[in-house]
């Protein structure tokens, strides 16, 4: 399987991109994913890398974006950070992937039982946890206010808070960052809201944003 160069990235668009992880991800479910020889790729981005898209997804074990998307060295950037949220330097980085390096594709991932979103509604209060769990806060309000859970760290509480936190990320990439937001609207990029079960690996596209 050969990696992206400078042509195949140019000459992709944000729905291929998408159509990409969404096929990967039907390989991973399926245990079929592509035979792979990483030594040769590591040989084939030795100059330089063309990632087709960027995925933030949580620092959970279990959400590698390289693995439940079935791809290899070269095809996508990933940043990770407990909860999926957006800050500053997620921001830059995911302008740096864009806009400096072509990527087509930002693709916000969440999951179920995430333990960032569990402490959020549980009011967790730790060190510098405190502050990261304050950027899941907005969406357990949200939730509160529409169902007025009896148990806030119900499990389909908790659930919904996930599914929230994951539209407010990608609200927030174009609220945040006017360069994200031009390359949407011009076309240049999309974005997409993906929840992924743990359970199942299955990943569920909640949100499509292509203009």
């Amino acid at each position: 399987m050969k990696v992206h160069n400078a042509i195949s990235q140019a000459n992709l668009t944000p729905r291929q991109a998408f159509q990409f992880l969404k096929e990967g991800n039907e390989r991973f479910v399926n245990n079929l994913k592509l035979n792979r020889n990483l030594l040769n790729q590591i040989n084939d981005t030795r100059h330089g890398q063309w990632p087709f898209a960027v995925v933030l997804s949580c620092i959970d074990s279990r959400t590698s974006a390289e693995l439940i998307f079935d791809q290899g060295l070269g095809d996508v950037f990933s940043v990770r950070i407990a909860g999926n949220v957006v800050n500053a330097d997620i921001l830059g980085s995911m302008e740096y992937a864009c806009k400096v390096a072509g990527s087509k594709l930002i693709m916000v991932v969440g999951h179920s039982k995430c333990g960032a979103v569990i402490s959020a509604c549980k009011h967790v209060k730790l060190g510098n946890i405190t502050e990261l769990l304050s950027k899941i806060r907005p969406a357990v309000e949200e939730v509160a206010q529409r169902n007025h859970p009896s148990t806030p760290d119900a499990p389909e509480h908790v659930e919904a808070v996930a599914h929230q936190n994951i539209k407010n990320s990608l609200e927030q990439i174009l609220e945040r960052s006017s360069i994200l937001n031009e390359m949407y609207q011009n076309g240049e990029i999309g974005l997409v809201a993906a929840y992924y079960d743990v359970e199942t690996g299955v990943v569920e596209f909640m949100d499509e944003m292509f203009s």
